[in-house]
């Protein structure tokens, strides 16, 4: 059972075997890097395409009957992150909720949802040549086999879903997720994270939601499925869509969860200038936060010397590299920069004072967060990948090959763009031409695992 991405054929749904990829493992690992790297440069060493797969085809293989029409849209947007899966050019993805958009209705945008019945899964794929192929696709269920679809959670806090015109509401999902990080633990379980929470799902290897650690104080009601409120209410101020983007896993199996953006804290306004964004570290022994972080992006126009608007500022990945060390990826849609950082114990700011919502200033509000006593975390440059000619825009997943080289995987939006243009009058896709791309970059300098 290995359908693969060029052509259009079905995917079935698999459960691949095998013992998982540590994460250590990763930075010895052969890879497909040239042999001949000129010295201080990065450069691309290998692309592969995801070909056309049709949705419809790939959601009924997995849930039958759960996509009726799927508007002429292909399987894409499983770049949402990256993850080894234990054999050399293969690894474990997600999709996002699915395809989506926004069209102004009276001069307001509404979020559109053309292939409501989309289900988000977990796909393992191959890069193989220039091909990137599905070899395995895990659907995400809740607790009763039914699928947790991509729709938002609740009236008011999340968007309102809308038909592909924007002409006709749909009903709000308390199962819905969002799914953007993954990784895959001991087990064969499998750990996610939602911006729609925001949360952190535990799945099992088979793609049932285990439990939705959600912030304190959400009172998410009706979900198919545990919902325990774990993380720190304060996450409850996260800017619409941009919840809980980046996920790694730690040697000793403690996660770390990456807001995309800073919160809206206490309006925002405030949340859209600021350039400080909270790392978590979550202990799934405890089933508990263990420590919270400040972390501090660079000038938007340094990140991006096209860009002016500090609000397009995300991070997008994390990805362990041993010890207590991570890279960042720090980006906007058309460039990213990657930063080497260590979870120092001395930064902890969980429970503190920046976690009250009543703090004036809040941490989201100063302009310097060192000055004010706040232990921001330090970071080094690694990679400008804006400057490496070859990498896609939209990088949102970001993995190890090796000790000098990563795989990085972009976000194609299902080739879907906003606007009344993004469907023509028969309701059918016009597709973008962006694909989904798998692509290998060789760092300046080795990686060296440790602290």
């Amino acid at each position: 059972m290995s359908p693969h991405a060029t052509g259009r054929r079905a995917v079935h749904r698999s459960v691949a075997a095998g013992v998982p990829l540590a994460v250590l493992a990763a930075l010895v690992t052969a890879g497909p890097a040239s042999a001949h790297t000129p010295s201080g440069d990065a450069h691309v060493t290998r692309t592969a395409t995801l070909g056309d797969i049709p949705l419809g085809a790939f959601s009924n293989a997995l849930l039958p009957g759960t996509v009726a029409d799927d508007r002429g849209v292909d399987l894409g947007g499983i770049g949402s992150d990256i993850y080894p899966a234990g054999r050399k050019g293969e690894y474990w993805t997600v999709t996002d909720r699915g395809p989506n958009g926004q069209i102004k209705v009276d001069g307001k945008k509404r979020r559109t949802f053309p292939v409501p019945g989309f289900d988000p899964a977990i796909v393992r794929i191959k890069v193989s040549g220039d091909t990137v192929k599905v070899l395995a696709s895990i659907p995400l269920t809740t607790s009763s086999g039914r699928p947790v679809t991509g729709l938002p959670n609740q009236a008011g806090r999340d968007e309102a879903p809308f038909s592909h015109d924007a002409a006709t509401p749909l009903s709000y999902n308390p199962n819905g997720l969002d799914t953007e990080g993954i990784v895959r633990a001991a087990d064969g379980s499998f750990w996610l994270v939602d911006e729609y929470g925001p949360s952190l799902v535990h799945v099992s290897a088979r793609g049932r939601v285990l439990a939705r650690y959600v912030p304190e104080g959400l009172n998410l009601t009706g979900a198919d499925y545990p919902v325990v409120e774990a993380l720190p209410e304060v996450l409850l101020h996260r800017k619409i869509n941009r919840g809980l983007e980046g996920l790694a896993q730690l040697p000793g199996g403690d996660l770390v969860l990456a807001m995309q953006s800073p919160l809206s804290l206490p309006d925002t306004d405030a949340g859209e200038a600021s350039r400080t964004v909270r790392l978590l570290r979550f202990s799934p022994k405890k089933k508990a936060i263990t420590a919270e972080y400040a972390y501090r992006f660079d000038p938007v126009e340094v990140v991006d010397p096209s860009e002016d608007d500090t609000s397009e500022l995300k991070v997008s990945s994390v990805v362990a590299v041993g010890g207590d060390r991570l890279l960042v990826e720090e980006r906007t849609d058309k460039a990213a920069r990657l930063h080497l950082v260590r979870l120092d114990r001395k930064a902890d700011i969980l429970g503190g004072r920046w976690d009250n919502e009543a703090t004036s200033p809040s941490l989201e509000q100063l302009a310097n967060p060192s000055a004010s006593g706040v232990p921001v975390l330090s970071k080094r440059l690694v990679v400008d990948l804006g400057t490496v000619a070859g990498v896609p825009g939209k990088i949102e997943g970001v993995a190890l090959v090796n000790r000098d080289t990563l795989a990085l995987i972009n976000d194609n939006d299902f080739g879907m763009t906003d606007g009344t243009g993004a469907f023509d009058a028969q309701g059918r896709l016009v597709d973008s031409g962006i694909e989904t791309k798998v692509t290998y970059v060789r760092l300046p300098k080795p990686l060296t695992p440790g602290r």
